[in-house]
Order: C-alpha cells, then structure tokens, then sequence
C-alpha cells in the first residue's frame, strides 16, 4: 500500500502504465461536484467511483481485496481513517472470492490504522486488505479501479 499527496503522485507513474492518465484527471478535475457514479476513463481498464457514502465505525467495516483491480482512493470532503492488513494474514474470508464483482470480504480487525486526508491518496494493491469508510459523518470520496 502507498499513502501519499497528490503533488508526489509523479512517483508513482512508472508503477502502472495508467496511473498517469489516472493522476492528471483527477489534479485537472473538480470532482467534489459531479454527480456521484462512475466516470470512465479507458473502459473497464480505468474507472473512477465517484461515492457520496456514510463513514461508519470501525469495528462495523470488513476488510476488502481485489485481484483484477488495483483501487486508489481520494478522500475530497474530510478526512477518512482506513483499516490495513497483509493479505498473507488473513483467515477465511466471509464467502467465497467473487470472480464477477472482483471482491471479498472479511471479519476480521485491521492490524493497522491510518487517516486520510483531502488532497492525499493512497494505492491499494491485491495483497492489501483494506476497510476504507472509517469514521463519522458523510464523505464524497474517489476510488478509482486500475486494471491489472
């Protein structure tokens, strides 16, 4: 996993070959106020998630992995605290990996927690379990989906 803020997102463009495409939209965009849905990008290959969502507690919020997608989330209205794990940690999950929606979930606590803040992002690799949402109040946040 990577936390950072969005003037160093240069770095890491060598890391996926859309990762630029990906950065320059959101730093060129004001998307605290589109509608929230999808905006799509380059297909099914990079999407952004735009979500208006309830925080929730922690305790409450299941671990989530991906494997097709890599997920890099924006928080834009306040600050967001996100649960962390290795994948190698983790137990069973919920129920089996869904191949169609790329997902699984998990009951089990994070190891780690850390709070995002706007004009911050951090890049969720399949090996990341991660339980984003953390907190109170309502939140209008980006995920974007890399395609692997």
């Amino acid at each position: 996993m990577i936390l950072d803020t969005l003037p160093n997102a240069q770095r890491y463009y060598a890391l996926h070959p859309l990762f630029q495409q990906l950065f320059d939209y959101v730093r060129s965009h004001d998307l605290a106020t589109v509608p929230a849905g999808r905006i799509t990008l380059d297909g099914d290959k990079l999407f952004i998630n735009v979500n208006d969502s309830q925080l929730i507690p922690a305790e409450e919020q299941k671990l989530e992995v991906h494997r097709r997608y890599i997920d890099v989330h924006f928080p834009l209205s306040c600050d967001e605290r996100v649960g962390w794990m290795p994948l190698e940690h983790l137990g069973q999950s919920d129920e089996p990996f869904n191949e169609a929606s790329d997902y699984a979930v998990y009951s089990c606590p994070a190891e780690t927690y850390f709070t995002m803040r706007p004009g911050q992002f951090c890049i969720v690799w399949p090996e990341d379990a991660h339980a984003p949402v953390i907190g109170e109040g309502k939140i209008r946040k980006l995920v974007a989906k890399v395609h692997i």
